[in-house]
């Protein structure tokens, strides 16, 4: 018996499509088990409570701002309110968003209102809270590493004691040197 290579074509398209086929299936449990790494989202800014407890009513706009960092949100229509808005997506975890609006008269603070805030710590509990198995750091050094430290560091030479921080000014420097 002779095989024609036109009576090779047939075969070898039913032997390709049967391949494929397996292959799909085989390889869809694979594809599925393995996932992309998907990039964690974070925008705005992150506002503690701590941030927070510390502002006043009657504070200048700079001194919050020096607490607070820039608002997310100045808006040129309502020049009086800042809003600072932080949002994180991660997968596995909820979606966190959290905001902060401060109300100014002129050029002191108001008043505020948002949502409750999380402290520093529950905050970086959320993050590490994906991994398994891993713990908060602490944020605070206990007084055995405290007293361990001073005795590593005995014959080291005392750091200098830190300065009271400059007055905050009320302007700002040109940008641009004066036109001649």
């Amino acid at each position: 018996m002779h095989f024609s290579p036109l009576s090779a074509v047939p075969l070898a398209a039913c032997i390709f499509l049967s391949a494929c086929s397996g292959i799909d299936r085989y390889t869809y449990g694979v594809a599925t088990a393995l996932t992309p790494y998907r990039v964690e989202i974070v925008q705005g800014n992150f506002v503690s409570k701590e941030q927070v407890t510390v502002l006043q009513k009657g504070m200048s706009r700079t001194q919050a701002r020096d607490i607070l960092g820039t608002p997310l949100v100045a808006d040129a229509f309502h020049k009086d309110r800042w809003d600072y808005v932080f949002t994180i997506r991660r997968e596995g975890v909820q979606a966190q968003e959290k905001h902060l609006a401060l109300f100014f008269n002129g050029d002191t603070l108001d008043r505020w209102e948002g949502d409750e805030m999380p402290s520093e710590s529950d905050f970086v509990a959320t993050l590490v809270a994906k991994r398994r198995g891993s713990q908060i750091p602490p944020l605070e050094a206990s007084e055995e590493k405290l007293e361990q430290f001073a005795a590593e560091n005995k014959g080291s030479p005392a750091p200098p004691a830190p300065s009271a921080p400059p007055p905050i000014t009320a302007s700002y420097p040109p940008l641009e040197p004066p036109q001649r």
